[in-house]
This record gives structure tokens, C-alpha cells and sequence, in this order.
């Protein structure tokens, strides 16, 4: 009996389900409702215009508030397309050896770049690069490439130092079936002190001590060099060696043809990699960088599996792969499927997260949103690529100039050997690409700052379909920056990256719907279109606040009908955000930081890359890619745990935000007053309510302008500066408003 029912139970080989999320029915129907309120105003808005706005300064008026708030209807209009099929997966990577043998696991080339050895220190990239190699995958199959686009010998150090301390890091993680494979996350836990765990934490620390020694120094010291291999190699590294002009450096630190660790097992593949560069030749900056990397890796290894990760990702989750094979491997899926993304989360985090610096929507809820449709945007880390993908679309190929990069290509020679190395330094040089399909059909695009976005972008044009993958557990964890400049430089960046594909010939509101259809299209759009905000919100945050200081009513009285609709429509909006916020296991305290937080890019980060985008179109010469920097300095830390702002420099971002701060201030203390004296708060109760919503979120900039002495307080500068612009904004709508009358 028990014989027969046991053979009569079926084997589960399900490895993926998908589910629409429960507040499906719900999004559907308050999109309904919320697109009927947004007619409705809009309607007002046309007929004030036409009809009640007699005189240059109502029509000026009238005209602003239609202009904002026909920007956020299509900001309204292009986010409908998350919340109308979000679809949640599950993954059972404990059925995949039961379809597909563990022998038989496809081969996994890890990319990660690094740029600045002082900005992102080597010592964590080296905690990236050990999380993955430690991956529960077969080692003879994994091979780990480390890209320096600033051809720093400090990070050749740092590896050659890493590829020995690996032979005895990754036996340690499988003999104790560790969850924490990053050395640094294992030493912070509550590991076990016993004399085995004690051996690695001092070689750890030895390590860490040699690297950090000589990034102090600035140069590699000569007794750290072992061996006449690793002599020649640091040689490259001559007085004409610098950041943009300098040779191929290919180092093979670890080949699992030859290496092992300290148990006997061979070790996976690590590679160095600095590729040529010439002040003469574009860098294109990460996107070459990968590039170079798909290039280099086809003629090394050329593993179909490719996963793109930032040198401050590192692995959280050692069953990764066989999560994303879950996908990878189903044939139902295969002929389409591109990518699997999982979700960028970040450690240390401070309790509110004061910089809103989890993009709870832009990595979680929104890929979730694109999930039910053809799949979820590539967003630079923690993707797990198909080769295949970067050569055309999933019915066509475009054939690389050589067919030893192609996805095909089998590597059946060492990685060490002569033929293997000249073929490498052949692909990597900084004129190869002249004249060639890469980048516009072949591999990474270029074209945008954010290489990212659109190169998946393109590839779902293309056909390609994604995968959003989101386990209890994260996959991978990141640092964040703690400085609230590092935070709008970083956002500037990206506003001007996506601005460029809005307005380029491959639009997601043209080329992007007719190749991808509706939904997809406008999610896409969502994001390219991320930087107009600033049109609204800077608008919302002035012109209220101007014309109550002069006791102009511009808003509906609170007994009028049209004030209801303000009502459900500014309620309506935060009350939905932040439930999608809580549903992707946020708190109130972050939410708050979240939406102060969108107002304050709006104010600085899309503003100011709006700007740069237009001069830049205009051909005006501007800033170009910066490196945030993943250094922490001692008293910023303090500070950021405390949850306190640091502003410290005098940057021009900070001019808007802090005019907005103080004109919110005047208007609110006006409006009260004038409220009491003049008795009209039903007429000016809107924008007495919007100057209070103002300076509730402008609290960190009053105490960093007035109650702060530390080095991290508002500069002198930008307060004198922003109060006479503020003073020249009120003087000149005085003037213009005797003039009108």
C-alpha cells in the first residue's frame, strides 16, 4: 500500500508561478475614478482660461496652474501602466536539479566594472567580486571579470591579493554552508569564534590591511609583489600610464583549469581586465566598458549566462543562479526571454532613510507593475543576461565582425593560453569598435548616460521579453550614498541620461508603443520622461506662495464645489502612493522621506538636469559622467545615522531649495496673519495649506540654515544668495502686479 501511493505521487518540477498581485481590482478601479477627476480639471483650467481669465496677470496665472497640471496628467497617464496588471513571481529552485542536472548547468560569466579606486574602494569590490565567486554553482563553470575603467593598479593589487585569500575563503563557505559569502558581511554577524572562523578573519584582515596600505600611499609596494608574473604585469604601469590614455591590461588571476583551493577543488575563473584607452577614441563610459567586456569574455569563455553587477553589489543569497535559472532554463520561455532582473536593495540604511535612497518604486513596485506585462527595465545590477540577447532580436542576429564573439562561439582553449590573450587584447582595444555594428545593434547601447534603461529599452524593442524576480531573501546588497550632494548629483545624472532617449529617434512614446505596444510604451515613457516633473513641482512650490504674499486667490474657495475635487485628487494621490509604498514593505517614517524627497529632486535634480540636457542639445559643453563616491567619511556616518541632512558643500542644487524654504516660510506666516486681519482664510485656505505642506517638508533645510554649527550645515553662501533671489521673485511680482491693476 504505501509502496503503490508513494510511486503514485507526482514529482513537482514547477520552478516558476506568477500571481496578479490582490490590489489588482483595486488600482483598477481608483485609476478609473482618478482619470475621470483629472478631465474634470483640466476642463476648469480650459474654461478659466477662455472664459474668466480677462487680464495679462489671470491669464499668466491661469495658464501656469493648466501647465503644471497637464504635466502631471501625463505623469498620471504614463504610471497607469504599473498598476493595471502588477504581477508578483515565485521560484522553486529546489525542483531545478530535477529537470536539469547540476552537470549540465550552463556556463555564467560575472561582469563587474569599477571606475575609481578612491571613490569606490577596492577593498569592496573585492567583497563583491568573493560574494560571487563563493556562488552555490559548479566553479569550473563560473567565471568572474573585474572591469577598471580607471586603470588603477591599486585594484590589480587588490585582486591578486583576493584570487589567494579565495583558495581558502570559498572552501570555508561550503564546508560551513554560509548564507553571508561576502567576507566583510560574514565578520559583522553573529558568526561562530572558533579557531577555523578566527584563521580567516585575521587572513581577511591581513589582506584588507596590504590593500588599504597602499590606496593610502597611492602606488603598490614592491614586497607585496610575489612573483615574476605579477612583476611584469604591475610593469605596465609606466609614467605615461594614465586614467585616459593607457594600454590593455588582461590579467588571468585564477583559471579553473589549473587553480585550486586549499582542499584540492579547482577555483572559478577571475580576470582583470583595464581596457585601452585614448584621449583621441570615446569611452562611452560603463556601456563601453561592458562592451569590452561581452568581447573580451567571447573569446575566454563565452558563457550564455551573463550577470551584470556593480562593484558595490555584492551577493546576499548564494542560490542566485539557480533562482534565475528557474527562468533561464524553461523552454517555454527560452526563445524570448532576455533577462532576469532581481531588485537593487541597499544595507545601511538609516532608520527613515532620510535620502529616500531605496527607490522603492523604480526597483520594486514599478518592476512588479512591468512583470504582468513583457517584463521589467534592466537597471544596471543584479541582471542576469542571456549572450544571445545582445546580438539581435530573438528572430534575427546580427553577426559580430568576428565569429569568435559570437554567442555561439565554443572556447575550447585555456584562458592562459598565447592564442586566447592575443585574441583578448585585439577586442579590447580602444579603436576596435570604429566602423562596427557595437553599440547601436550589437551589445550595450550607447547614446544615453544611462546606459542601463536604454539598452534594455532597445532590447525589448527588439522582442526580447524580462523577468522580474524577487525573493524573500535579497539577492544582492548594496551601498548607498550619505550625502545629500552625492544624491542629486546621482539623480541629475540619470534625469539627463533619460531625457536623452525621450527626445531621440527611438522615443518610447513613438518608436516604444509602435514596437512594444501601449502599456509597455508608457512605462518606458515614465521613466524617460522623469526629469519634467520639475515643471510642476517648481511651479506649485513659487506661485502659490507669491500670490499669497500678495493676497491674490488663485486656488477655489473651500464652500465652492471645484475645492472638493483639489481635495479627492491631492489625498487621492498620496493616499495611493503611499499604500503601494507599504505594500512593498515600507514604513510611514520612510514614506515621509520618500515624498520629501521627490519634491527636493524635483526642486534640484530634475530641474538642474533639465537644464543640462537642453544646453547640452544646444551644444553647450557640460558635465559629464562623475562617479558617486561609496567612501564614508567618519562624521558623515555619525550624521546619517542620526538621521541628520548633510549639506556641507555650497552647490548650486541646493539654491532652489533653499529659495523654496524660505519663500514657504514668509507666505505661510502671511497667509496666518493675513487670514485673521483680512478674514478671507476660505479664500487663500489652499495656498496656506500648500505653504504649510512646504514647510513641513523644508524642515532639514531651516535647522541646517539656522540651528546647525557642524561641518555638515547649510553654507552661509547658498542662504545669502537664495534670500536675494527671493527678494528680486517678490519685488518683481509686486511690480508686475501694480502693473496689471
Amino acid at each position: 500500500m504505501g509502496a503503490s501511493r508513494e510511486s503514485s505521487t507526482p514529482i513537482s518540477t514547477e520552478l516558476h508561478r506568477e500571481e496578479l498581485m490582490r490590489h489588482t481590482s483595486f488600482n483598477r478601479v481608483f485609476s478609473a475614478l482618478y482619470t475621470c477627476a483629472i478631465s474634470c480639471l483640466l476642463y476648469r483650467h480650459i474654461n478659466t482660461l477662455l472664459v474668466h481669465s480677462n487680464t495679462s496677470l489671470s491669464i499668466f496665472l491661469s495658464l501656469s496652474l493648466f501647465i503644471a497640471d497637464l504635466v502631471l496628467a501625463f505623469c498620471w497617464a504614463f504610471s497607469l501602466s504599473f498598476r493595471l496588471y502588477p504581477t508578483r513571481t515565485h521560484v522553486f529552485p529546489n525542483n531545478l536539479e530535477k529537470v536539469i542536472k547540476r552537470s549540465e548547468f550552463p556556463r555564467l560569466d560575472v561582469f563587474i566594472c569599477t571606475a575609481d579606486p578612491y571613490k569606490e574602494p577596492p577593498m569592496g569590490v573585492v567583497n563583491t567580486a568573493l560574494s560571487v565567486m563563493a556562488y552555490d554553482y559548479p566553479t569550473e563553470k563560473l567565471s568572474i571579470y573585474v572591469s577598471d575603467d580607471g586603470g588603477s593598479q591599486l585594484t590589480l593589487l587588490a585582486f591578486t591579493e583576493a584570487a589567494r585569500f579565495a583558495g581558502h575563503w570559498l572552501p570555508f563557505c561550503v564546508k560551513n554552508n554560509l548564507v553571508d559569502r561576502s567576507p566583510e558581511a560574514f565578520l559583522k554577524s553573529n558568526h561562530p569564534c572558533d579557531s577555523e572562523a578566527q584563521n580567516i578573519k585575521l587572513m581577511y584582515e591581513s589582506l584588507k590591511s596590504r590593500v588599504e596600505s597602499c590606496v593610502e600611499r597611492g602606488k603598490v609596494v614592491d614586497e607585496y609583489i610575489t612573483s615574476e608574473q605579477e612583476r611584469q604585469a604591475f610593469q605596465k604601469w609606466t609614467q605615461d600610464f594614465t586614467r585616459q590614455d593607457h594600454p590593455t591590461v588582461i590579467q588571468v588571476l585564477l583559471e579553473n583549469r589549473r587553480d585550486k583551493d586549499i582542499t584540492g577543488h579547482f577555483l572559478p575563473n577571475l580576470i582583470y581586465l583595464s581596457r585601452q584607452k585614448s584621449r583621441a577614441s570615446p569611452h562611452h563610459f560603463k556601456a563601453g566598458a561592458l562592451n569590452t567586456l561581452l568581447r573580451v569574455s567571447a573569446t575566454m569563455t563565452n558563457a550564455p549566462i551573463v550577470l551584470t553587477l556593480d562593484c558595490d553589489m555584492f551577493s546576499n543569497d548564494p542560490q542566485t543562479p539557480l533562482r534565475a535559472l528557474c527562468y533561464l532554463s524553461d523552454p517555454k520561455l527560452g526563445p524570448t526571454l532576455g533577462w532576469v532582473q532581481f531588485p537593487q536593495i541597499f544595507h545601511g540604511l538609516n532608520k527613515n532613510d532620510i535620502y529616500a535612497c531605496e527607490f522603492k518604486r523604480l526597483f520594486i513596485s514599478n518592476p512588479i507593475g512591468m512583470n504582468g506585462l513583457l517584463g521589467t527595465s534592466y537597471v544596471g545590477t543584479g541582471c542576469f543576461f542571456n549572450r544571445r540577447a545582445f546580438f539581435g532580436g530573438p528572430s534575427s542576429f546580427v553577426k559580430p565582425e568576428l565569429a569568435q564573439l559570437g554567442p555561439d562561439h565554443i572556447v575550447d582553449e585555456p584562458i592562459g593560453s598565447q592564442g586566447i590573450l592575443e585574441a583578448a587584447h585585439a577586442v579590447a582595444g580602444c579603436d576596435y569598435e570604429e566602423g562596427t555594428k557595437w553599440g547601436s545593434k550589437v551589445g550595450f547601447k550607447y547614446g544615453s548616460l544611462v546606459e542601463d534603461y536604454y539598452t534594455g529599452y532597445r532590447l525589448m524593442c527588439e522582442g526580447w521579453r524580462s523577468k522580474f524576480c524577487h525573493p524573500e531573501r535579497p539577492a544582492f546588497l548594496g551601498d548607498i550614498p550619505i550625502s545629500l550632494s552625492d544624491v542629486l548629483n546621482q539623480t541629475k545624472r540619470w534625469s539627463v541620461g533619460l531625457l536623452e532617449v525621450a527626445f531621440c529617434k527611438y522615443s518610447p512614446i513613438t518608436f516604444g508603443i509602435q514596437s512594444m505596444g501601449l502599456l509597455p510604451g508608457l512605462a518606458y515613457a515614465h521613466y524617460a520622461f522623469w526629469a519634467i516633473w520639475a515643471i510642476p513641482i517648481c511651479i506649485y512650490a513659487f506661485l502659490p506662495q507669491l500670490a499669497l504674499l500678495h493676497k491674490v486667490s488663485i486656488f477655489p474657495k473651500v464652500s465652492d464645489p471645484w475645492f472638493l475635487l483639489y481635495v479627492f485628487l491631492f489625498v487621492g494621490a498620496y493616499v495611493q502612493d503611499y499604500i503601494e509604498f507599504t505594500l512593498a514593505q515600507g514604513t510611514f517614517e520612510r514614506w515621509w522621506s520618500d515624498q520629501r524627497m521627490w519634491l527636493i529632486r524635483g526642486l534640484s535634480s530634475y530641474l538642474f538636469g533639465f537644464t543640462e540636457y537642453i544646453l547640452k542639445s544646444w551644444g553647450i559643453s557640460t558635465q559629464g559622467f562623475n562617479v558617486t563616491s561609496k567612501v564614508v567619511d567618519d562624521e558623515q556616518g555619525k550624521k546619517y545615522d542620526q538621521g541628520v541632512f548633510e549639506f556641507g558643500v555650497p552647490s548650486p542644487l541646493f539654491v532652489p531649495l533653499t529659495m523654496t524654504a524660505i519663500l514657504n516660510f514668509w507666505a505661510l506666516t502671511a497667509g496666518i496673519v493675513g487670514a485673521f486681519v483680512d478674514a478671507n482664510l476660505d479664500g487663500h485656505f489652499v495656498q496656506i495649506l500648500l505653504s504649510g505642506f512646504g514647510v513641513l517638508n523644508c524642515l532639514p533645510i531651516y535647522e541646517a540654515m539656522v540651528l546647525r554649527s557642524d561641518k555638515g550645515k547649510l553654507p552661509t553662501k547658498i542662504t545669502l544668495i537664495s534670500t536675494f533671489l527671493v527678494g528680486i521673485l517678490c519685488s518683481v511680482s509686486a511690480a508686475v502686479l501694480k502693473l496689471s491693476y
